[in-house]
């Protein structure tokens, strides 16, 4: 009886130190960044009728771009400098480690798609600006659009009349404007009195004014009923970008990475930043070495805010059994799950 009930709490400590690291759940399992729950349930219908992972994700991210998630995603939001929408996606076999991206996609409103096209069709793995939209309609899908709408538009108008503030320049004048700017590492030599130039540097740093409204993502995880994985990402944007920036939507081992003998990983928040740390490539590859996900996915963050304290992101993370977690700096987060045992969307709160 001693040696049943010892064997009894060791299971119940086993169970306690599992919820502790983590969320273990059956697959099929969707997980994306925020309340996305039209989308995982897009997603979740797919794969839980015997679509392939992969087929799930673009279900998913689909639905997101269609319903123009929180105005970042998709078409009709985020307009760039010039009032205009472009659109960054991404898709990752975790069985083949094939990738497909388009970067600063215009007139075409299908950027998951589109990258899967990209993946399917080439041997390449990322088209950018007007090619990947004559690429993307050439594949068949509707184009030319006008990606903007009058939402983008009014917003575009509101920050002109600000004098175009905030923005993404740094180091530049005129400050307080809409440009053109130049460089304000400026030479400037006065005669001191022993009639010696000096030089005069200025230099000013300005915010990046990111935040939940201006800078997300769609980052989406599917394992499917064979235990495959894909994920696949989809974003317009920085919020008043400057045209021709690429954040880390479509950039491999950023804003997402799978591989089907690990697990996968989604990323949101400050790309700039982020991207500069491929946080999710990060994360596989520590639980490729045997870290639980959540410890994967604090580990990854803390790697970013020892460099740049400041910064605003998150990320989740999912191990190949099915356990996922989240971490986040600078926010609060949330990330939804759906899968067999429960009736719908599950939305889990991580906190900085």
């Amino acid at each position: 009886m001693a040696a049943g009930c010892q064997s009894i709490t060791l299971l119940f400590l086993l169970a306690l130190f599992s919820l502790a690291l983590g969320h273990e759940v059956p697959y099929p399992l969707v997980v994306s960044t925020w309340p996305f729950l039209e989308a995982v349930r897009a997603a979740w219908r797919a794969v839980d009728s015997g679509s392939s992972a992969m087929d799930a994700v673009v279900a998913g991210c689909s639905a997101c771009e269609e319903l123009r998630c929180d105005g970042t995603v998709g078409p009709g939001g985020s307009p760039d400098e010039n009032g205009e929408t472009t659109i960054d996606a991404m898709v990752m076999n975790g069985v083949t480690m094939e990738v497909g991206a388009v970067a600063a996609m215009r007139y075409v409103k299908d950027g998951i798609r589109a990258a899967k096209l990209v993946m399917d069709h080439t041997k390449h793995t990322l088209l950018v600006g007007e090619q990947a939209s004559a690429f993307a309609i050439s594949m068949g899908l509707p184009g030319p659009t006008n990606l903007s709408s009058p939402e983008s538009i009014e917003k575009w108008i509101k920050w002109k009349e600000n004098h175009c503030q905030p923005n993404f320049w740094k180091n530049v004048a005129p400050v307080d404007s809409c440009g053109p700017y130049h460089s304000k590492e400026t030479l400037s030599f006065s005669e001191d009195i022993c009639s010696k130039p000096i030089l005069m540097r200025t230099i000013e740093s300005r915010s990046s004014h990111v935040d939940l409204h201006n800078h997300d993502t769609i980052s989406m995880a599917v394992i499917d009923k064979m235990g495959h994985i894909a994920v696949g990402t989809s974003t317009n944007g920085a919020t008043f970008k400057i045209p021709g920036r690429v954040g880390d939507g479509p950039i491999v081992g950023s804003s997402a990475y799978a591989d089907d003998d690990v697990g996968a990983c989604g990323a949101t928040g400050d790309g700039d930043i982020m991207m500069r740390f491929l946080p999710c490539y990060q994360v596989v590859e520590s639980m490729r070495l045997g870290m639980e996900p959540k410890r994967a996915a604090d580990d990854a963050i803390l790697r970013i805010a020892r460099k740049f304290p400041d910064f605003v992101g998150a990320i989740f993370a999912i191990n190949k059994n099915g356990v996922h977690a989240g971490a986040c700096h600078g926010w609060t987060f949330q990330y939804s799950v759906r899968h067999s045992k429960n009736e719908d969307v599950e939305v889990f709160t991580v906190r900085p």
